[in-house]
């Protein structure tokens, strides 16, 4: 009989102890998640003035394809400026 009560406080301690991880845990994540807003947050707003500053300079772009290349904008030539 006294095994059967060593392993329910055992089982008890235990359980405590992973619910004590469990919420450090989620407080954490919570954190994390924040931050990770805020930052975002600042970034659009740092892009936002950046682009204020400085309008006729395109941002290079992140896309995988095409890193480190500016996004240009084709212009209409008329055929009868080429003709000569």
């Amino acid at each position: 009989m006294v095994i059967h009560w060593i392993v329910t406080v055992a089982a008890v301690l235990l359980a405590a102890a992973a619910w004590a991880k469990a919420r450090r845990l989620s407080k954490r994540l919570e954190r994390l998640t924040e931050s990770y807003w805020e930052l975002r947050y600042e970034h659009g707003q740092l892009r936002s003035r950046l682009n204020r500053l400085d309008p006729e300079e395109p941002l290079a772009t992140t896309e995988p394809g095409r890193a480190g290349t500016m996004s240009g904008t084709t212009a209409f030539v008329p055929l009868s400026s080429l003709k000569r």
